[in-house]
């Protein structure tokens, strides 16, 4: 059977679950203890444990720019799913590591990636983030992001993260023009006791064709049909690039979204940088992914909300802006490339799709990919906003 028909039998199987056996999953796969790195004024490094690694080119190297994992034993089950699926995991010391709030001093953060961009370690199929967080800005004067593309580019590398790490990517973005992918990482979901059955279906299907289309149902108020190349990242991180070397320069681009937990005039305040410095009106369509607002009203006028941000800066901008992308920090997010080109199209039910191509893949063959999909009885998650881990 071939893994995408049997990815398709286990979301038939997902699908038939009762509620009753999902709270039975549930309280049955939780961890029984929660371990935590000590703090110290020095870098600390907890010792991995040691695996045999698999043959071929399935490298996948951990890199952790931002905030360390303070549960090590989330970060021993992901990298655990990931070498089930597979992959020969390499620097995984970099899960473990904590200097202050971040997941290592600046040197060890920064070697993460100027050791593969100058040619110190084997450039890998996948570099993957840790976690997010804070601090992965401060690292950009120090790695030499033209050469890390360049060899990204020759070996077919796919990177992936989101959140505070999205700064490496477009900086990545703006120095070589080196696609990554907006999608999971070690700690954040595959160290979830039980990941989301979206969210690992979405980076299986997202990595190995060549090319992609993501369906939003969530009604839009106009027709849009655009094309350009998608990027974007978290809006916090974009906001605070403005006007570095590490901005990208994309005319006629098709701009995504995100953030997390934010006041409606601080999400403005930032859009409005962003269009002050040029960047909104350069694109040819502005998409948000999802804000996790949740009850976070303006206090000085509760009416001030998330729709009228969007209204605005549609009016200032002067270009279409989507909503409802299922990308944020949230449970189910989907797994999409940032410097690919990608394709809108209204749909006629009101929602609209987005077609991606043009960026690197895993080979599915040399993989056991569908192993990262758990056993449908154990998929609380699929309903479920997010745990207690936003980044």
């Amino acid at each position: 059977m071939s893994w995408q028909s049997s990815r398709r039998s286990f979301l038939r199987a997902a699908a038939a679950v009762t509620g009753a056996g999902l709270l039975q999953a549930c309280g049955s796969s939780q961890p029984s203890q929660t371990v935590r790195p000590k703090v110290s004024a020095k870098a600390r490094t907890v010792k991995p444990e040691k695996r045999t690694q698999h043959s071929g080119d399935n490298m996948l190297r951990i890199v952790a720019p931002s905030g360390f994992a303070d549960n090590a034993a989330r970060t021993e089950a992901g990298i655990s799913r990931l070498y089930q699926a597979g992959f020969s995991i390499s620097n995984q010391e970099a899960g473990y590591r904590r200097f202050q709030r971040f997941a290592g001093n600046d040197a060890q953060r920064i070697a993460d990636f100027q050791d593969v961009a100058s040619g110190k370690v084997k450039t890998p199929k996948v570099l993957m983030g840790l976690r997010g967080g804070y601090g992965a800005a401060r690292l950009l004067p120090h790695i030499d992001l033209a050469s890390l593309g360049a060899r990204m580019r020759e070996h077919g590398t796919l990177f992936f993260g989101f959140s505070d790490v999205c700064a490496i990517q477009l900086g990545l973005l703006a120095k070589s023009g080196m696609t990554s992918f907006a999608g999971p990482m070690v700690y954040s979901e595959f160290g979830k006791p039980v990941p989301s059955v979206y969210t690992m279906d979405s980076f299986i299907r997202g990595t190995t064709s060549a090319s992609n289309t993501i369906t939003v149902a969530e009604i839009q108020r106009r027709s849009v049909n655009a094309e350009g190349t998608l990027w974007g990242g978290n809006l916090s991180v974009l906001a605070s690039l403005a006007g570095t070397p590490y901005m990208p320069d994309i005319d006629g681009g098709i701009l995504f979204l995100e953030d997390v937990s934010e006041q409606p005039y601080r999400i403005e305040r930032m859009l409005q940088t962003l269009y002050l410095s040029g960047v909104l009106s350069k694109q040819r369509a502005i998409v948000f992914g999802d804000f996790r607002m949740g009850n976070i009203r303006d206090v000085y006028d509760s009416s001030y909300d998330f729709s009228a941000v969007t209204n605005i800066i549609q009016r200032v901008a002067k270009v279409p802006v989507l909503t409802g992308f299922p990308f944020g920090h949230i449970a189910n997010k989907a797994t999409f490339p940032l410097g690919a080109h990608a394709a809108i199209r209204s749909n006629s039910d009101g929602g609209y799709s987005v077609t991606f191509s043009g960026y690197p893949t895993l080979n599915a063959a040399s993989l056991n990919l569908d192993s990262l999909l758990p056993p449908p009885a154990f998929d609380v998650n699929s309903f479920i906003m997010e745990d207690n881990v936003s980044e």
